[in-house]
């Protein structure tokens, strides 16, 4: 947090000895995080999760603040908890994020982390319960190795970042405890050695057409509602066209495109069977919103076709799956170049930055 040109080779070298001298540990304490089942839906075992992590927290004499929503997961009847660890001392402060939470797995087994050489394989070692390890060990080194700091470094912990933050980050601010009085914010997300300082927003919808059953002998007197949901979709291709046109002047990867995007049908279902008209059908919406773009105007856009279908005979109707916004954050920040000298004082090459194709946490802090 001390403003300096460069990293000192020296300190980089003393700071990397440490962490190559605690390796064994890191693992070990990604194993046990892994070897927890935090699926996200439906939000299982999050107690257990942070009871781990406030145990290690303060045994690394971290002063850490326990926050539990009154709220409990439907399925699970576990409480979602945040953690917000403390290092150091003074007014200004840098958060380190990350979510405890993991997409479901497709077998028990990838909760039994395997270790090899230096590589650890488990559901959520990457994503992300390896850069919740990373992270506080980057508190440690600092702490063993005597290195000043002007300020406090903050680790917030959280869960339901796979379904949108709510009772996770979205909570922590709607509290106004999320990035107090911070100057900077990092997140350790898989990024495939780049450094996103940009993220699309996203609107995502179901919407429901009805119609009426009969069977196909007597299909006269149903209502198809799989050939109402294709005028819906026609209609929505228009919005697709006009909107995929625009681009983002965001860095982006050489496997993603800079235009805005709207992908329908993700999911998709309906009818009971072949010779049976459909009394409903479904599908999604996935709209993904350039930094450039609005996100309360878009999703007014999406609703607007909607409706205009619903206002012109076809009975249907929607729900909201997730909405989050954009973000950006200039790449010459203090905080990028920090980060991009010390990236490249480890591994001798500058990054490159650029946007994420999906949602990222960083959208609370921008706000």
């Amino acid at each position: 947090m001390r403003k300096r040109s460069r990293p000192d080779t020296a300190e980089v070298g003393r700071l990397m000895q440490w962490l190559r001298q605690h390796e064994d540990e890191m693992a070990t304490l990604l194993a046990e995080l892994v070897a927890i089942p935090t699926e996200n839906p439906p939000g299982r075992d999050y107690r257990a999760c942070a009871d781990v992590l406030e145990d290690r927290l303060r045994r690394e004499g971290l002063e850490c603040e326990r926050f539990e929503t009154s709220k409990q997961t439907e399925k699970t009847g576990d409480s979602p908890v945040c953690l917000i660890g403390n290092y150091g001392r003074g007014e200004r402060v840098l958060y380190f994020h990350g979510h405890y939470d993991v997409v479901p797995a497709q077998s028990p087994e990838q909760f039994q982390p395997i270790r090899k050489e230096h590589f650890l394989f488990g559901r959520g070692s990457c994503d992300m319960k390896g850069g919740i390890a990373a992270m506080l060990y980057a508190i440690l080194v600092l702490k063993e190795c005597g290195a000043e700091i002007d300020g406090k470094i903050a680790l917030t912990l959280v869960p339901n970042e796979e379904t949108g933050g709510d009772d996770g980050s979205a909570w922590l601010a709607s509290e106004g405890r999320l990035g107090r009085n911070g100057i900077g914010m990092l997140l350790a997300e898989p990024t495939s050695g780049v450094v996103w300082n940009a993220n699309r927003g996203a609107i995502s919808l179901r919407v429901r057409v009805l119609g009426k059953s009969a069977h196909v002998g007597l299909q006269h007197q149903g209502e198809n509602a799989f050939e109402r949901m294709h005028r819906v979709v026609h209609r929505l291709g228009e919005l697709k066209r006009e909107v995929e046109k625009r681009v983002t002047s965001c860095a982006v990867g050489t496997e993603q495109a800079q235009n805005s995007i709207l992908m329908l049908g993700g999911q998709s279902g309906g009818g009971t069977n072949f010779n049976v008209v459909p009394e409903e059908c479904w599908f999604t919406i996935d709209r993904r919103i350039n930094p450039e773009e609005n996100l309360k105007e878009e999703k007014d856009r999406l609703i607007a076709v909607l409706e205009a279908c619903k206002g012109e005979g076809t009975p249907l109707e929607w729900e909201v799956l997730q909405e989050g916004h954009s973000s950006e954050c200039r790449r010459d920040e203090d905080l990028g170049e920090a980060l991009a000298g010390s990236v490249k004082a480890v591994t001798g090459e500058a990054p490159r930055f650029e946007m994420c194709p999906g949602l990222l946490e960083v959208r609370f802090y921008g706000a």
